[in-house]
């Protein structure tokens, strides 16, 4: 058994979520292609391989359900879109790239190593469903079905940052620590939370949930 392979399949099983080998083996190397790319590059802050599962990878597959459920809910199977906004090494948009293969996902970031490393990522786990992308979420008009974000900025400019590229029945998944109640009250009235779920990160011992977010509808 592969390195860290014991410690992912019992985050994935905890999680209730079932991927086949191909997928795992696919999640197991990219943990490696961070660990090697981060030695010069310094894709990611945390270099611990024990951490590096927990604080990364199955932090990021604790929405996978969630997500799952809102694009069956939305009637988005083949051909969703996905924009992970300020990805870095590219947690969670690579993460749902190799777990959902019928979302389409783009990854942005605004530091180019960080958007080339996601187009090798691309590349060394033949993932066809994955880019990565060199430039301001501002820029982006192309739309979305869903924009997500992980410890990105606050609520506030996420939305109002991203809202360009939002496709009409688009939302937003912003990923979270603590509850954010105070970056909530922020919000403009142009948006609003319809969900909030708690997430457990099977092996870390912090609070993360997962918020949701839509353009709210004039009355």
């Amino acid at each position: 058994m592969r390195s860290g392979e014991q410690d992912l399949r019992a985050g994935l099983k905890a999680l209730q979520l079932d991927l086949n080998d191909h997928h795992v083996g696919q999640l197991l190397d990219y943990l490696d292609l961070i660990a090697k790319w981060t030695k010069v590059y310094n894709l990611t802050a945390v270099r611990d391989p024990v951490e590096m599962m927990t604080h990364h990878l199955l932090d990021s597959l604790a929405a996978i359900g969630p997500l799952r459920r809102h694009l069956q809910q939305a009637g988005l199977g083949e051909g969703a879109t996905l924009l992970d906004v300020g990805s870095g090494a590219g947690l969670p948009g690579v993460v749902i790239a190799v777990c959902c293969p019928a979302v389409a996902v783009t990854c942005v970031d605004t530091v180019a190593k960080k958007a080339a490393f996601i187009k090798q990522a691309a590349l060394a786990l033949k993932l066809p469903n994955l880019t990565g992308l060199h430039a301001r979420v501002e820029t982006i008009a192309q739309p979305f079905d869903v924009i997500c974000a992980r410890a990105f900025a606050s609520l506030a400019d996420f939305t109002q940052w991203s809202a360009g590229a939002l496709a009409p029945h688009g939302v937003w998944m912003a990923m979270k620590g603590k509850h954010p109640a105070d970056e909530m009250t922020a919000l403009p009235a142009t948006v609003e939370v319809f969900h909030v779920e708690q997430l457990v990160v099977p092996g870390l011992d912090a609070e993360r949930c997962l918020l949701w977010l839509r353009p709210k509808t004039a009355v």
